[in-house]
């Protein structure tokens, strides 16, 4: 089995000006490498039958994505319209500036199969195309967020993937995002 990084993924995970909420301590070959020389710790089902979500344990620094919202850190939210590239329409986000996380436990890369790959309009000389990557203090899934949902459903025109939306996962997610949020450093 192959597992490579997408040229979507690559320059969000690994963005050409370092930053402190990025793989930190490897380089994108390197990450790659490791991934396809280890065996996961466990596979997890993703959104659809296309996705898979591989369980390692995090070999870097490389810190939490996400953490709980609190009184003594609401004050530290951010938010305003982002695109994740520019093929994207930009979507409200919201985020943490000021933080220290703590160094995160497991790496979760995003996995998409070949055939999806293909679908997207970016084919991928694997098994395996990265999407993304949580950085996590569980071995489990950090719900989707719910405008990704929502951008999934738009379509692969739109950024999407095409899933429709699972309205059960979507009230999950809702619950989830509305006590937590990612951060920047």
């Amino acid at each position: 089995m192959k597992i490579v990084l997408t040229d979507f993924a690559r320059p969000r995970l690994f963005p050409s000006t370092p930053r402190a909420n990025t793989i930190q301590d490897v380089t994108a070959l390197e990450f790659e490498r490791y991934l396809n020389e280890h065996e996961p710790l466990q596979v997890l089902e993703g959104y659809a039958p296309f996705c898979k979500l591989f369980v390692y344990r995090n070999w870097t620094s490389t810190k939490s994505l996400t953490l709980p919202i609190t009184d003594d850190n609401r004050h530290l939210l951010k938010s305003d319209y982002e695109a994740r590239n520019d093929r994207e329409l930009p979507v409200l986000t919201r985020w943490f500036e000021g933080v220290t996380p703590p160094i995160a436990k497991y790496f979760i890369p995003i996995l998409y199969s070949r055939e999806q790959m293909a679908i997207e309009g970016t084919p991928v000389d694997a098994d395996w195309g990265i999407v993304g990557c949580m950085y996590t203090m569980e071995p489990s899934e950090t719900p989707m967020a719910p405008i990704t949902m929502l951008r999934n459903a738009l379509g692969v025109e739109e950024g999407g993937s095409g899933v429709p939306i699972d309205r059960v996962a979507y009230a999950r997610a809702v619950e989830f995002w509305r006590t937590h949020a990612n951060w920047r450093g």
